[in-house]
């Protein structure tokens, strides 16, 4: 085991009985990157940060976080970390000044430096006007944001973000994909993203992993990801998509990426040119075309791709819709 990284795994597993939650994750980021962990529900993103975090044990493997391993050294882990949760996890009998003091206190920054150290992070999150307020005035996004603020106040080396911009408007989530990638270069913190929104880890991750049922499918940087999916992705939609795909296998056309009831979508050196043999060959055997587009190759794709599945706006609106229920629990 080595020091070179910030994060360096090794064959990290999390059983629950016969679920295998996490599946030998080998990992190793490096100090100053922001890294993200894509995947759908279930895939095993909030595991991987909580063992890292050392809120629940590994089942088998370790790892080290700022050099410190999570089994033997969990303390001084905690001291290198800051954390926002998914979950709410803030008091509702405070005002958001008072938690962030009593964050500061749990972490032992002096009184004179705590009191600037609050200020920045309120204003950067704009929560500087209700800072006095009581948390229970605040909304499910104000909340969020305090949340961002506390995971920032101590100056961890290794920041860990769980869907962190769950509720809150595009207007503030820009705002702090700006911090968060100027935070990572100027003062060498690295940050550990899981999200589920495309645009989110494009925008921010220097590297990512797509993980799907417990296992890393694929780690690169996006555009190199993107680049595995050369040329063009044609999406088909008809209503015998499912055979279509098939006739499509069978004359070699073009490799299928996926394919449900309605669509299919094929990555190809050049769309337009094998656009007319598809509708040739649906033609030939009798599938009706409703609809034919072509694009160049997303993050989305590329997780079709390694997955054979998607992750779909809905899974994740969804995931903020028990998010926020949770938080106006608070209130």
């Amino acid at each position: 085991m080595t020091n070179n990284y910030a994060i360096e795994t090794f064959d990290l597993t999390r059983k629950y009985g016969d679920i295998v939650a996490l599946d030998n994750l080998n990992l190793k980021i490096g100090y100053s990157e922001v890294f993200g962990l894509l995947g759908p529900n279930g895939a095993g993103k909030t595991t991987a940060i909580s063992i890292l975090c050392t809120i629940i044990n590994a089942t088998s493997g370790t790892a080290l976080v700022n050099g410190f391993d999570i089994r033997k050294q969990p303390d001084s882990v905690r001291r290198s970390i800051g954390i926002v949760f998914q979950d709410p996890s803030i008091d509702d009998r405070l005002t958001g000044r008072e938690n962030l003091q009593l964050h500061a206190t749990l972490y032992d920054i002096p009184s004179s430096q705590a009191k600037k150290k609050i200020a920045e992070v309120l204003e950067l999150v704009g929560l500087t006007d209700r800072a006095n307020a009581p948390m229970k005035t605040y909304s499910g996004g104000m909340k969020r944001r305090l949340e961002l603020a506390r995971g920032l106040l101590h100056s961890p080396r290794v920041l860990f973000l769980d869907e962190p911009t769950l509720g809150l408007d595009l207007q503030t989530r820009d705002h702090l994909w700006n911090y968060i990638s100027e935070m990572a270069r100027k003062a060498e913190i690295t940050v550990i993203l899981t999200t589920h929104y495309m645009e989110e880890a494009e925008r921010l991750c220097s590297r990512m992993a797509i993980i799907d049922f417990g296992k890393i499918k694929v780690t690169d940087t996006p555009a190199n990801l993107k680049a595995t999916l050369k040329g063009d992705v044609i999406t088909v939609k008809s209503d015998r998509a499912q055979e279509l795909a098939l006739k499509l296998k069978e004359s070699a056309l073009a490799p299928v990426v996926e394919s449900t009831d309605n669509t299919l979508r094929l990555a190809v050196p050049d769309g337009e040119k094998l656009v007319p043999r598809l509708i040739e060959i649906a033609a030939q055997n009798g599938f009706q075309v409703n609809s034919v587009s072509i694009h160049k190759p997303t993050l989305n794709d590329v997780f079709l791709h390694y997955t054979g599945r998607e992750i779909s706006e809905e899974e994740a609106e969804s995931s903020m819709r028990v998010h926020m229920r949770a938080m106006s629990r608070m209130k």
